[in-house]
């Protein structure tokens, strides 16, 4: 097979593997407040749609299937040389804010935030780091723009295409790892999690003790970390920014926009709510109205009969 011909298999199924459909809901949270609060050095742990994120989250178990770090924008980075190296893989403007993410299908590349709007984002930040450590921390990502995903990468798109059951549990450990001296880019853990260690600021070190029982702290291989070790570190503060304000004087759950109908919402739809009265009208005037049934009280009957009784003892 020619170069050029795997190379185009190559990339229709990277894309075949980043698609992402549309979003369904409505996010959970206030992006407009998290615009404005984000902090350059935040990392971004995000809910994917692809089905490449569909994988990662079968296999770590969280949902969270994509890690960025934050940046910033242009006027905000004093560093001239690094304003330049942005510029030299973007085209973006002064105020706009970016992130550094690594992508299946293009590498280590700038994104603008809003790019990832529609998605259920989570802020982690780092506890406690220095400014100048902050910087290096940056710098360190910014210096790997235009790297390739890692080639090994190849090896896991052929895992993942597989039932996760029938593969050897060793394979389960060595998925997202690389050897040492390939390139940087690995997955989009692995990028930030080797800036960090850069200035050894801790995500999840390995802790045991030494032969005098004094405690000695080991940086983990980053290709090891997945975007759920931001959340569950202990040295990254978790930012959220509810739909919802809830330092404002009322208190927030009092002014969420429940729905006066009772009715109750599971994966699969909508339910009546069996324990309220008002369910049981809504039920009533639902069989009323023109259906398809040919016998309607029947199936206002088999309805009925499958709530428990009012607490009023009326049917």
């Amino acid at each position: 097979m020619s170069k050029s011909v795997y190379r185009k298999l190559r990339d229709k199924l990277d894309a075949w593997l980043s698609d992402e459909p549309p979003p369904t809901n409505i996010m959970p949270y206030d992006f407009n407040r998290l615009k404005f609060e984000i902090r350059p050095g935040d990392v971004l742990i995000i809910e994917g749609r692809s089905r490449v994120s569909k994988i990662i989250r079968t296999i770590t178990q969280s949902p969270w299937t994509h890690a960025a770090l934050y940046i910033g924008r242009l006027i905000d980075i004093e560093d001239e040389s690094l304003q330049q190296m942005i510029r030299s893989h973007a085209d973006v403007k002064d105020n706009t804010r970016l992130i550094i993410e690594d992508l299946l299908d293009h590498g280590t590349v700038i994104t603008p935030l809003n790019f990832y709007h529609h998605h259920h984002i989570r802020i982690c930040r780092p506890i406690g780091i220095t400014p100048s450590d902050l910087h290096l921390v940056m710098s360190y990502a910014i210096k790997a723009l235009g790297q390739p995903y890692n080639v090994r990468h190849l090896l896991d798109l052929a895992r993942f295409l597989l039932p996760w059951s029938i593969l050897p549990r060793r394979w389960g450990s060595t998925l997202f790892r690389t050897s040492q001296g390939e390139a940087e880019s690995g997955i989009c853990s692995s990028l930030i999690a080797e800036a960090f260690s850069s200035v050894q600021f801790p995500i999840l070190p390995y802790v045991k003790q030494n032969d005098e029982l004094e405690v000695e702290m080991y940086n983990r291989n980053p290709y090891l970390y997945t975007p759920k070790d931001f959340d569950y570190s202990p040295y990254f503060e978790i930012i959220k920014y509810p739909l919802f304000n809830p330092e404002e004087p009322l208190p927030y759950y009092r002014r969420l926009p429940w729905s006066k109908s009772g009715l109750i919402h599971h994966d699969h739809g909508v339910l009546l709510a069996p324990h309220h009265n008002r369910a049981r009208k809504i039920v009533t005037e639902t069989v009323k109205n023109p259906s398809t049934s040919k016998n309607k009280e029947q199936e206002k009957k088999a309805v009925l009969e499958k709530l428990p009784p009012s607490d009023d003892g009326k049917e």
